[in-house]
C-alpha cells in the first residue's frame, strides 16, 4: 500500500507534456485517458491510431522495457495481435520511470464483452500459447521477482496464498480454495526447459472483435519459467466445456493441468485481497475465478 500512496499522479497534461518534449512528432494529436481495471499502468489514447502506457507504481516500471525488448522478437510468430511498442519515453517532468507508446488495437475486453464462442475462443488461445512457449527463449528473462514471480515454482507462492485467503475469510470459501491448492502443490513441478509466458492472461488482457479474440494485451509480467503459469485463463474467461478444448490444444498431462489450477488460484486470491474494496472489476473477475475452479 505504500508503493501505492507514492505513486505519482498521472493526467492528461502530464501525459501531453511528455509527449511534445520526447516526440513532438506526435504532439498535435488528440489524448484522452482510458478506463482500464488493470492496476500496473494509466493508459492514455492518442490519436486515432496510438495508445500511451506509463507504469503507476515501482514494481512495474521494468515493463516498458522488457516489452520494447522482446515483443518485437516474439510478436511476429503469435497468431494473435500484440501491441508492440513503437518507441519508450524516459522519465521527465517528476515523472520516475520509463514509459511507451503502442499501437492502438480496437476492440473490446474479454471481461466486458465476452466471446461469443468459448469453445473457439479456447482453441485460438490455445494456438497463441503454443506459439509462445514455443518460441527460442535463449536470453529470455527468467520468471522471479521482476514479472512478480509469474512461472516460477508454486511452492514459493505458498505462504502468500494462505496468508491471503485468510486474510479473505468469509470472503470465499477458504477450505475448498487451499484444497485446491494443495492438489497443485502436490503436482510434478516443471522439469522441461523454461518457456515464455505471458504471465497475466485474464479476460481483461484479451481483446475482443467481431465476438472473437483477436489480440492479447500488456505483456508486461513477460518472462522464462513453467507455461503452466498462462493456464490460469482456463478458469478466469473459459467454462467447464471450453477447458478440454484449452487442455486438448496445448497437450497438458495432469500435473500441468493442476499446476495451471493452482494458478488460477494464486491469481484469483491476490488480487482479491489487494484489491478488495478499489477495484471492482479486478474482483469480479476473480471471484469468477474462484467459483469454476471451486468447481471443477
Amino acid at each position: 500500500m505504500a508503493e501505492l500512496a507514492s505513486a505519482p499522479r498521472i493526467d492528461t497534461s502530464l501525459v501531453a507534456r511528455l509527449i511534445s518534449h520526447q516526440f513532438p512528432r506526435w504532439a498535435h494529436l488528440p489524448l484522452e485517458p482510458v478506463a482500464s481495471a488493470g492496476s500496473d499502468n494509466a493508459i492514455f489514447r492518442l490519436g486515432p491510431d496510438l495508445a500511451v502506457r506509463l507504469p503507476k507504481r515501482e514494481s512495474a516500471a521494468p515493463q516498458a522495457q522488457r516489452e520494447h525488448q522482446w515483443l518485437p522478437r516474439l510478436a511476429p510468430a503469435l497468431p494473435l495481435l500484440a501491441p508492440v511498442p513503437i518507441a519508450v519515453g524516459a522519465p521527465a517532468f517528476d515523472y520516475p520511470w520509463s514509459w511507451c507508446v503502442v499501437p492502438w488495437l480496437p476492440g473490446e475486453d474479454a471481461f466486458h464483452a465476452p466471446p461469443d464462442d468459448l469453445a473457439q475462443a479456447a482453441r485460438d488461445l490455445a494456438g497463441f500459447l503454443m506459439a509462445l512457449r514455443t518460441a527460442d527463449p535463449t536470453g529470455g528473462p527468467a520468471a522471479g521477482r521482476e514479472n512478480s514471480g509469474r512461472g516460477v515454482p508454486l511452492r514459493y507462492l505458498d505462504a502468500r496464498v494462505r496468508r491471503d485467503v485468510q486474510a479473505l475469510g468469509g470472503e470465499i470459501d477458504g477450505p475448498a480454495v487451499l484444497r485446491v491448492w494443495e492438489q497443485a502443490l502436490a503436482a510434478a513441478e516443471w522439469s522441461g526447459p523454461g518457456a515464455w509466458v505471458h504471465g497475466d492472461l485474464h479476460p481483461s488482457n484479451l481483446l475482443v472483435r467481431g465476438g472473437r479474440v483477436v489480440g492479447v494485451l500488456d505483456f508486461g509480467l513477460l518472462g522464462v519459467g513453467d507455461p503452466a503459469c498462462d493456464l490460469f485463463v482456463a478458469w478466469s474467461l473459459l467454462d467447464a466445456r471450453a477447458r478440454p478444448v484449452l487442455r486438448q490444444g496445448l497437450d497438458c498431462d495432469e500435473a500441468m493441468w493442476l499446476r495451471g489450477r493452482g494458478w488460477a488460484v494464486f491469481n484469483a486470491v491476490i488480487a482479491l485481497a489487494f484489491y478488495l474494496t478499489t477495484n471492482p472489476t479486478l474482483c469480479a473477475m476473480s471471484r469468477r475465478t474462484l467459483d469454476e475452479v471451486v468447481a471443477a
